[in-house]
């Protein structure tokens, strides 16, 4: 079988597909503040054109698929899509939400055949969340987290961007959250990707930090088992939670990637 390289001749075993590059937040790390346009309905791949290229890079060795977007789960009718991609050749399929509709897809998903969720989540705190996102929803998203949990998906991904002097006082109110939601959180490094627009390196809260002070809380803190070539590094308390760390600006992971991408229109 001939297998996908990139340019390094590295293999790439997973695919992550946007489903629609629309999105209901605003985060401020991520896009412009309301000034934005979106790709043309007749642009955006259909589910079974999605399918048919996925079966491409199946016979070329991609075995994990996870659906993105924008975000996903304003793509309608989703679920469809998941069942679509659960009975074909990968064996994975995941999806990343900012979790504000999932309270009322996560059982349709489930039965659709998706087992593995991550939910993006910056805050725990209502008015800092509105902040961030410019839109006051955290109420929906904790409503998604305890529907998907209610349905199967366990442990749940939490992911989080952790910038200095907005966030970076909440790391254990989040492990915290965490343990009460059977989640696994993983803390990224605030990076610049190219649709922010108030990006600055000083707000970079890094790695050590985020150890030093999850430490000071907790005491030691100790490597965990972690997949070679994903992006969070993982550690584990005293009481046995682990969380992850994405030191995406301090300690660049490409070297170790395995993914391709696939945009909305099919680039």
């Amino acid at each position: 079988m001939t297998t996908i390289l990139d340019t390094f001749a590295r293999p790439l075993r997973s695919l992550r597909i946007s489903v629609t590059d629309r999105c209901n937040l605003r985060c401020e790390y991520c896009m412009p503040e309301e000034h934005y346009v979106w790709l043309p309905r007749q642009e955006i791949l259909d589910f079974e054109e999605i399918a048919r290229l996925v079966d491409v890079f199946a016979e070329l060795g991609v075995d994990e698929v996870h659906l993105t977007g924008g975000e996903p789960l304003m793509r309608r009718d989703l679920s469809r899509l998941v069942a679509l991609l659960a009975a074909s050749r990968v064996k994975d399929v995941a999806v990343t939400t900012n979790g504000i509709l999932l309270a009322d897809q996560a059982e349709a998903l489930w039965e659709a055949g998706l087992r593995r969720i991550t939910i993006s989540l910056d805050t725990l705190r209502p008015e800092r969340f509105a902040q961030l996102t410019r839109r006051d929803m955290l109420p929906r998203v904790l409503d998604g987290i305890d529907a998907a949990a209610r349905v199967g998906f366990s442990p749940l991904k939490i992911n989080t961007v952790v910038m200095r002097g907005q966030n970076e006082d909440e790391l254990c109110d989040l492990l915290e959250f965490g343990k009460r939601t059977g989640s696994e959180i993983r803390f990224i490094e605030y990076m610049d990707v190219g649709g922010a627009t108030r990006w600055s390196p000083e707000r970079v809260y890094s790695k050590r930090d985020m150890l030093e002070a999850i430490s000071q809380r907790y005491g030691s803190v100790t490597p965990a088992v972690t997949e070679p070539s994903a992006p969070a590094t993982r550690y584990a308390l005293r009481d046995g939670t682990t969380f992850g760390i994405i030191a995406s600006t301090t300690q660049p992971f490409c070297r170790a990637c395995d993914r391709s991408r696939l945009t909305a229109d099919g680039t």
